[in-house]
């Protein structure tokens, strides 16, 4: 049974989550304040954590860093619910390793949704681990069960959410995917013109890349279209 650990300082919208989820066939797990969260992110390893932005102390931003800079929890998606709707907050948010953002007030049946996505791309090893996908490619080959992409003999370790951009870059190379395709198939749904969300991980991405390409730069934007990766 998969896990949700629910961090929100608002005893009733916790509730509300973990009713509904646990009504889905989830466990819930309850904290209800960032610190006590962060402990028990790293006693449970939940399969997800929904995050919320505003609480006192310990804010959901420092929560998420301090996930993402544990060893131990730093595979873990996160969901993070936020009252915060402007895009300079959302960019923090995915700097971060945030995976997706959930704007309140939402609807729990869009909350589901996200879960679901967060679980089918993130919980187990990706797909590409057994299946026949492209696993190398020139002087390119993807580790599925690392998150990491390989350069001639240099080894760059991905966050799950920039492993599934790459490779699906990867499996369409030298074609372009388009924004949309982008959203739809890594995020599991599409969300309402949300290309900043793209922009923020192809740009981490980029960074992780050009530390292992020699200078080669693999991933093309294509203006007003998609992506496109050129071996």
């Amino acid at each position: 049974m998969n896990t949700i650990l629910v961090i929100d300082d608002d005893a009733a919208i916790n509730e509300l989550i973990k009713v509904n989820l646990e009504l889905s066939g989830y466990k819930v797990i309850q904290a209800f304040d960032g610190t006590k969260g962060f402990a028990v992110c790293k006693q449970e390893m939940p399969s997800v954590v929904i995050l919320d932005v505003m609480m006192p102390e310990t804010d959901g931003f420092t929560v998420a860093q301090r996930i993402r800079k544990n060893e131990t929890t730093q595979h873990i998606p996160i969901l993070m619910l936020t009252a915060l709707s402007t895009l300079n907050d959302k960019v923090k948010g995915f700097n971060l390793g945030v995976d997706d953002y959930l704007v309140k007030p939402f609807e729990m049946e869009e909350l589901q949704v996200r879960v679901r996505a967060l679980l089918k791309r993130t919980h187990q090893i990706p797909e590409s681990a057994s299946t026949r996908e492209l696993l190398t490619l020139g002087n390119i080959t993807l580790l599925p069960e690392t998150y990491s992409v390989k350069i001639n003999d240099k080894t760059a370790k991905l966050t799950p959410i920039e492993f599934d951009i790459f490779n699906l870059l990867f499996q369409n190379h030298g074609t372009m995917v388009s924004s949309s395709q982008l959203l739809k198939d890594v995020w599991g749904y599409a969300p309402d013109d949300d290309i900043e969300t793209i922009r923020v991980h192809i740009r981490h991405l980029r960074t992780k890349l050009d530390k292992i390409s020699d200078g080669v730069k693999y991933i093309e934007t294509i203006y007003g279209g998609g992506y496109k990766l050129n071996i």
